[in-house]
């Protein structure tokens, strides 16, 4: 929500700057504001949920993919603002703000709490979420895995 706020403040003072130029360092103040709770919010988001949500056999592949995933939308982000900034002017800020408050709301409401839970319990509320139930759990795939051989 920080974020969007600030891309709101940030819209306003880039609208405004022309009439007052104190405007400038509201716009400044937003920026900084923006990065700061980009750092301690959705940052490192990519990191933690994919650490939390994998178990330890998929999890070096899961965060390959996270981190290809996060650094491709950074790339085209840092490549399409010159474009985007030249067709809406000092509004393009409210494309940030709305995607952001669309992710917020994918966030609160799809995204699982996984403080204090452990893998198995967080992998069985994503089976009861898709509606196969308790029928699989964590360490009977990871037996599966290793076959005969009991000392793997």
């Amino acid at each position: 929500m920080g974020m969007a706020v600030s891309a709101a403040f940030l819209t306003v003072a880039m609208a405004l700057l022309d009439r007052l130029r104190w405007m400038s360092y509201v716009s400044m103040a937003a920026v900084f504001s923006f990065v700061a709770f980009f750092e301690v919010g959705p940052g490192p988001i990519p990191w933690f949920l994919v650490a939390e949500l994998f178990g330890q056999g998929p999890r070096p592949a899961a965060m390959a993919v996270a981190g290809c995933c996060n650094w491709t939308a950074n790339f085209l982000v840092g490549m399409g603002f010159p474009y985007v900034e030249q067709l809406c002017g000092p509004y393009v800020f409210v494309i940030f703000a709305v995607l952001l408050l669309g992710f917020f709301t994918f966030t609160y409401l799809k995204v699982p709490e996984t403080k204090g839970r452990s893998f198995d319990e967080i992998a069985a509320g994503f089976r009861r979420s898709a509606g196969q139930g308790d029928k699989y759990s964590a360490p009977e795939e990871f037996n599966s895995l290793r076959g005969d051989d009991p000392d793997l």
